[in-house]
């Protein structure tokens, strides 16, 4: 079967030709969406604007108005550069990576639906 685009992070699979592939494209939104998420504004050339840069907001005060502006972001940057996705939910939860002072772990799993293709999914990201 051919694929549609490059799978990250890049892994060999010679069935695939040299490289692992995305085989449809709800695999394709989810990466381009977990892109989107983790690239840091500024980090893309020729596109300064492009992402959330959702690891800028690890030691932050984990408060409401936290997550209100992460939340923010996220749709502001779907509506922008991911138009066909919607988003149905944001939750926030506690992670704890150990007892050590210190430890820091933001958690968002984003339930979002692809308009074209009528399928739902979750985008579960742990930064930490």
């Amino acid at each position: 079967m051919a694929g549609i685009s490059v799978k990250l992070p890049l892994s060999v699979n010679d069935a695939d030709g040299h490289y692992t592939l995305n085989k449809t494209f709800m695999e394709v939104t989810k990466q381009n969406f977990k892109n989107l998420i983790l690239t840091i504004p500024g980090e893309r050339i020729m596109n300064p604007d492009f992402g959330v840069g959702i690891a800028q907001y690890l030691f932050e005060q984990d408060v409401e108005e936290t997550r209100e502006m992460i939340t923010a972001k996220i749709h502001e940057q779907v509506q922008i550069y991911m138009p066909h996705v919607i988003i149905q939910e944001i939750s926030f939860s506690s992670v704890e990576q150990s007892r050590e002072i210190g430890s820091h772990v933001l958690s968002v799993a984003i339930t979002y639906a692809v308009t074209p293709l009528n399928e739902t999914d979750i985008l579960d990201i742990k930064i930490g």
